[in-house]
């Protein structure tokens, strides 16, 4: 096996090998290196951008937190976890963009986490875009001194950029 899969974390090269054979990739070793790749930039891109956003790195975010939220799962989705208010959230879900079994992206207003979002756990919805998510590899959330308003902000900001260049990973891993 190449380099960058020998890079990237125990538990998650287990689940790209689970995965794979759900992507519209040949069922190779190349191809788990090329997702391995990809998952490593996505990764980079959802630190760097979540440390831009002034965002701090949590390993549990609880139900009744009201703070808003980025997520990163073990396929290298995306998940937007607004601030709560008025009973809800707005939630967004963007997948790694070539898996046949998911949709790319969904998004829902007033809905909630069905319980705490927990790294190296699966994220579980109610009346969400998506009813789960493969497991969580990282969590950040916006600072407690903002309001709801200025986090939805700065979350729409984040999440704009971090999918651009999730895309263009994507489209580079295809290209492998």
């Amino acid at each position: 096996m190449g380099d960058a899969f020998e890079r990237v974390p125990e538990n998650v090269q287990e689940h790209i090998r689970a995965i794979a054979k759900d992507f519209k990739m040949p069922d190779t070793e190349d191809t788990l290196e090329a997702i391995a790749n990809g998952w490593l930039e996505k990764k980079n891109v959802f630190e760097e951008k979540t440390t831009e956003a002034d965002m701090v790195e949590v390993d549990v975010l609880s139900v009744d937190e009201e703070l808003g939220a980025l997520a990163l799962t073990y396929s290298g989705s995306l998940i937007n976890i607004g601030p709560f208010f008025d009973g809800g959230r707005r939630i967004g879900y963007s997948s790694i963009g070539f898996r046949t079994e998911i949709p790319d992206s969904a998004e829902k207003e007033d809905a909630n986490l069905a319980k705490d979002l927990a790294v190296d756990d699966t994220a579980v919805f109610k009346n969400g875009p998506v009813k789960s998510t493969s497991k969580i590899f990282k969590i950040a959330v916006c600072k407690d001194d903002l309001s709801a308003e200025e986090q939805e902000e700065n979350l729409s900001e984040a999440v704009t950029i971090i999918e651009e260049e999730f895309v263009e990973v994507n489209k580079t891993v295809m290209m492998e």
